[in-house]
């Protein structure tokens, strides 16, 4: 029943309404729902500007999306959202919305996100997130293909390589701890 009286306001002011059900959804959590929306308008807004720069420019998709590219991205995507989300040099680009809390995994660091803002907040969850920024990697370098493939291809391919050098450095150690 307590649901209920939180619900969202029913008097026809939109802001009044939207502000009942962010409160309604988020509880007595604090969820920052508006820099949520913040960056999800960044990303559609950058999304329609590069179709729109495509479309003037003539521009066109690519004629196929060969399996090797899907395994080049895929790769490219996971390495570089995770170098951009836990690496602890490129750390400075997370420190005005993260604090660092400990080291993590090889050459990573743990953030926790700040909360004295919801836009910042909302940055900061996106940052530490590899699977969040997977979203925005990913789409850059499949508008990459649209504008400049060659150039996209051997970035996704050199943060791919990475990603499998990655995996036997770790291959190497556990085979190490396992021989000692």
């Amino acid at each position: 029943m307590d649901d209920l009286n939180r619900g969202p306001d029913r008097s026809g002011n939109p802001a009044r309404a939207a502000l009942g059900e962010a409160q309604a959804y988020s509880g007595d959590e604090d969820r920052p729902l508006g820099g949520y929306l913040a960056v999800m308008a960044v990303f559609a807004s950058l999304l329609a500007a590069a179709a729109g720069l495509a479309a003037a420019n003539g521009r066109t998709l690519p004629e196929d999306f060969r399996p090797w590219d899907v395994v080049l991205l895929t790769l490219g995507s996971h390495k570089l959202s995770r170098t951009l989300s836990k690496d602890a040099v490129t750390s400075p680009l997370r420190a005005p919305f993260t604090r660092y809390v400990s080291t993590g995994g090889p050459a990573e660091v743990t953030e926790e996100v700040r909360y004295d803002s919801g836009l910042r907040h909302a940055v900061g969850e996106l940052l530490t997130c590899p699977f969040c920024l997977d979203m925005w990697v990913a789409t850059g370098f499949s508008l990459g293909l649209v504008f400049a493939p060659r150039l996209t291809r051997l970035i996704a391919g050199t943060f791919g390589v990475l990603a499998g050098a990655d995996l036997l450095q770790l291959v190497y150690a556990r085979a190490q701890q396992q021989a000692g």
